[in-house]
């Protein structure tokens, strides 16, 4: 090699070495909570291109709905001293140590979709979500205008009892419901967020309500336990959408061919792209140390049978739900 090839080569080592972190790979690992729904299957699918489009190697771990899992996970992307960590948390509660160790190790935490305990806060970088109470606002809001005077009973899907997510959907519910004294929650039981806990519990609230005749319509946390939900009323020898009303949150492609076939009425959009946000996010904090705001919000948008639910189901099925 001449000196002045040497010379050349050792320049473009130093340049490659002073590169921020942006313009290098980062390697992110993300603690899935597990593929319990459609919306979380594109969640995790759209996360793969967003990163793909940034050339970040993204690790997915899938903890398979438990917490244990999803420690183990974080633990081991510690160990491998990855550039950030993304957490999806499964419930609210119980991270502070495996937080810690991250942050003593100064790997940045994102929160994706989740929130977790106040407590944790300092813990953590960001946490990319959406609102969801106000989602479960935006749902009762619809069920209100839409019965008008009518008296209604609702029965609840819950999702997975203490997750952030599910607490505040009930809550959001709860809080514009109260404003109408004609509508009232008779019935309220966690589905866990998938599609056949969602048609068992609603098959129980059947059996309960008089054969379902006595239910003015269902409100429940997430599309695929209302998917549920409607197979179960179906069996039953009952008209989801026309002599139920249905309102469920996500906007996953099954609820809109439910609405398309005149079984479903409204749904909530939860957009499944949370990691782009994120990724930008942690590129400017590698980049030039940019601390993000606490919370970076997602927008959430009311669907119903008005939105052409066929050209929505069109554009959203290949993206991984």
């Amino acid at each position: 090699m001449t000196l002045k090839a040497l010379f050349a080569a050792s320049a473009t080592a130093a340049l490659l070495l002073a590169l921020p972190a942006s313009a290098a790979e980062l390697t992110i690992g993300f603690s899935q909570i597990g593929s319990e729904s459609g919306w979380r299957a594109a969640e995790t699918s759209v996360s793969k291109q967003e990163a793909a489009k940034r050339k970040v190697n993204l690790k997915i771990a899938d903890a398979q709905q438990k917490q244990e899992n999803q420690i183990k996970a974080i633990r081991s992307f510690i160990a491998q001293n990855v550039d950030a960590i993304f957490l999806a948390p499964v419930v609210s509660t119980g991270w502070d140590s495996v937080l810690k160790e991250a942050k003593e190790a100064k790997i940045p935490v994102v929160l994706l979709d989740r929130d977790i305990d106040p407590s944790g806060k300092e813990l953590y970088l960001t946490a990319v979500t959406s609102d969801s109470v106000h989602e479960g606002e935006v749902a009762g809001d619809w069920l209100a205008k839409t019965v008008g005077g009518k008296a209604c009973n609702v029965v609840e899907l819950q999702g997975t009892v203490g997750a952030s997510v599910a607490a505040n959907r009930k809550k959001g519910f709860d809080t514009a419901i109260a404003k109408h004294a004609n509508l009232k929650v008779v019935r309220s039981q966690t589905g866990d967020f998938t599609r056949a806990k969602g048609k068992e519990v609603m098959e129980s609230f059947i059996k309960a309500e008089g054969g379902g005749k006595s239910i003015c319509a269902v409100y429940a946390h997430n599309d695929d336990m209302m998917v549920g939900a409607i197979q179960a009323m179906k069996e039953a020898g009952l008209k989801p959408g026309k002599e139920i009303l249905t309102v469920s949150i996500d906007a996953v492609p099954d609820i809109f061919k439910a609405m398309a076939a005149g079984e479903a009425n409204a749904t909530v959009e939860l957009t499944p792209n949370m990691a782009g946000p994120a990724l930008d996010a942690i590129a400017a904090f590698k980049d030039k140390g940019t601390v993000p705001p606490k919370w970076i919000q997602t927008d959430s948008k009311l669907y119903t049978a008005a939105d052409d639910p066929q050209k929505i189901y069109d554009s959203k099925k290949g993206l991984g739900y």
